[in-house]
């Protein structure tokens, strides 16, 4: 009797498995990690005290409704309580709008290069991605996007800036596009690091959420509040989308630290700002750094920059590692690397300059 095996379903197939940043080594000379998106100050000024506390309920269910952090983002955004969900960091709720609106037969639109959970979550739910080259500038090309939309598409991400290359779309593209799109396909903005952008050209995208109930916006705790390791994000959209997004969450996928740690952060909002500063001060130095090196470097409004390597790039990953950082290499298109420490950042330029000169 020959033995048969559990019936998986065929739309896991092929999937393609999310990689997170290597770590940095501790117990050779790599001491910076540069490979993750991540924030590299501690939390903000009351963060880890409301989440010690909230840590004394390890025993009971978190807030389901997550009904304080709600209360406190319908107040920051000006937004109603009903036009806002939760999830475990916005790829948790990215995941939740495709299971709302996509399944076999259904079609996601998104650039590509882009983030790259967008394809895993897409095929998670049987649905078809499509997928639309950037331009040579490393922009979502807003037009082929546009060209792309059949009558199976039901989402299309706008990842803005776009993760890995840091790139914007800008207002007068971006709500041209929004005004084309068919009323009934979602529009997904996916502004994880809405607030790095220094450009006053990017339009904040909950202004344009408003009087577009096909636009539903994407933030995070995980970036500049410096709270990746809880896992919260969260979506505003109209109501039946918001609902839906409700529906399909997790039941207590947020954690009380997450969220007492979420409320903590939007009350440190002057930390907040002087911290953000700072990186963005440390990617204009880097940015400056690449460009009297000779290396060709995308516009960054995010916490990263983006250097496309081509077939150099896994050797260029393995030169920073040498020189003590670890950076996000995507095998032959380009690496990422985060801004971090000054200390990281020196350490990266000057592998950087060492390797263009050994070309």
């Amino acid at each position: 009797m020959s033995e048969k095996t559990p019936k998986l379903r065929a739309a896991l197939d092929g999937i393609p498995t999310y990689k997170p940043g290597r770590p940095a080594a501790s117990d050779g000379p790599v001491a910076f990690k540069l490979s993750s998106n991540e924030n590299p100050y501690p939390p903000l000024p009351g963060v880890l005290e409301s989440a010690v506390t909230a840590a004394g309920s390890f025993n009971r269910y978190p807030d389901m409704a997550c009904t304080g952090l709600m209360a406190e983002l319908s107040e920051r955004f000006s937004v109603p309580v009903e036009h806002l969900a939760t999830g475990t960091g916005s790829v948790g709720v990215a995941q939740q709008l495709i299971q709302s609106t996509a399944g076999p037969g259904d079609e996601v639109i998104y650039a590509w290069r882009s983030f790259e959970a967008y394809p895993i979550v897409t095929q998670v739910s049987g649905a078809t991605s499509v997928q639309v080259p950037l331009t040579s500038g490393e922009v979502h090309d807003l037009d082929a996007m546009l060209a792309a939309v059949t009558e199976r598409t039901r989402l299309i991400f706008v990842c803005n800036p776009n993760n890995p290359t840091g790139t914007v779309v800008r207002r007068a593209e971006l709500e041209s596009f929004l005004d084309r799109v068919p009323s009934d396909v979602l529009v997904v903005l996916d502004e994880a690091y809405r607030e790095f952008i220094r450009d006053p050209e990017v339009p904040d995208g909950i202004d344009l959420y408003r009087d577009r109930p096909n636009v539903c916006v994407l933030r995070t705790f995980s970036k500049a509040y410096g709270l990746a390791g809880l896992r919260v994000g969260f979506a505003v959209a109209h109501e039946p989308v918001a609902a839906a997004l409700r529906k399909t969450a997790v039941p207590f996928g947020v954690s009380q630290l997450a969220q007492e740690a979420a409320v903590a952060s939007l009350r440190s909002e002057a930390a907040l700002l002087e911290r953000v500063d700072a990186l963005v001060a440390e990617r204009a130095r880097v940015v400056d750094g690449l460009l009297g090196q000779g290396w060709t470097v995308p516009e960054s409004q995010a916490n990263f920059v983006w250097l496309r390597l081509g077939d150099r790039t896994t050797d260029f990953a393995a030169a920073c590692e040498r020189a003590g950082v670890v950076v996000r290499p995507f095998a032959g298109e380009g690496v990422r690397v985060t801004i971090g420490e000054s200390r990281a950042m020196d350490l990266f330029l000057q592998a950087a300059e060492e390797f263009r000169k050994a070309l």
